[in-house]
């Protein structure tokens, strides 16, 4: 498959799981079809709390992660944040709680399906300082050192490029911002039949990449401070979305972080680090 049959495929899945359809790529993944109490479920065993799984309106949580991003974004009141793969609004809303009303949440998706989702579940609990647009994270559409904070949950692993969408996160952020990401790596070499198989390519296993891959694109980009733990404990979760594959022998989450430098660091230039 190319770039753009993979790219249309995740965008028929992620509209089919916003309108309760399912397009024809798999059953169940990070990526699949998990209602409301197995949706909350999913989320518990990712990391995040009952306070948060609360704070949200019904079907804004898809359970569609692999990690808790927020936990390690250290949200201030009145930052920007954009997340990357927005779908319906479960990390924005929280985040939108973060910043408060002098901070403002950008979220960013792909498919006109999730982000009706996202802009109803946003409106349904008074979330003003919350919008949503349409667009793919390779190209954002923000303007330059807009972002505090850049969030990702699961999202990138989907993208053919993902070196273009490190670029895009490094030329969004401000100088000093910083990136909080939770998303699978590879740790084991795929086999042929996991690699070539549709519902694991737009179901966060196929598409991942080794963790020096992805470092190697993060400091290419310019990011600073670039960490990335591979959580082994995530092997259940993992299991759990193509059972009996054994896909947990060869992708993890992990949370990555990075940071863009101030304008006063050594080796920063105008262009290169403040866009």
């Amino acid at each position: 498959m190319d770039a753009i049959e993979v790219k249309e495929m995740v965008r028929a899945r992620y509209g089919g799981i916003a309108v309760g359809t399912i397009s024809d790529c798999g059953t169940s993944s990070c990526c699949g079809t998990s209602a409301a109490p197995s949706a909350d479920s999913n989320s518990s065993q990712m990391g995040y709390s009952a306070d948060e799984l609360a704070a949200v309106p019904e079907g804004a949580n898809l359970g569609l992660g692999c990690g808790n991003p927020q936990a390690i974004a250290a949200m201030q009141p009145g930052e920007t944040v954009i997340d990357l793969g927005s779908g319906a609004g479960f990390d924005c809303l929280l985040a939108a709680k973060q910043v408060g009303p002098e901070g403002h949440v950008i979220g960013v998706d792909m498919t006109h399906e999730m982000l009706k989702k996202a802009r109803d579940n946003a409106t349904r609990v008074g979330a003003a300082n919350v919008e949503f647009r349409l667009g793919e994270i390779e190209q954002l559409p923000i303007a330059d050192n807009t972002a505090d904070v850049i969030l990702s949950n699961c999202v990138i692993n989907l993208v053919p490029d993902k070196a273009q969408v490190f670029r895009e996160a490094f030329r969004v952020l401000k100088p000093g911002g910083r990136l909080a990401i939770s998303d699978v790596v590879n740790i084991r070499e795929l086999t042929p039949e996991l690699a070539s198989d549709r519902a694991l390519i737009c179901g966060c296993v196929a598409g991942a990449a080794p963790a020096q891959s992805v470092r190697s694109w993060l400091e290419a980009a310019g990011f600073r401070d670039v960490l990335i733990n591979v959580k082994p404990e995530s092997r259940d979760l993992v299991a759990s979305w193509a059972p009996g594959r054994g896909i947990e022998n060869h992708v993890a989450s992990a949370i990555i972080e990075g940071r863009k430098p101030r304008a006063d660091e050594a080796g920063c230039c105008s262009t290169s680090c403040c866009g």
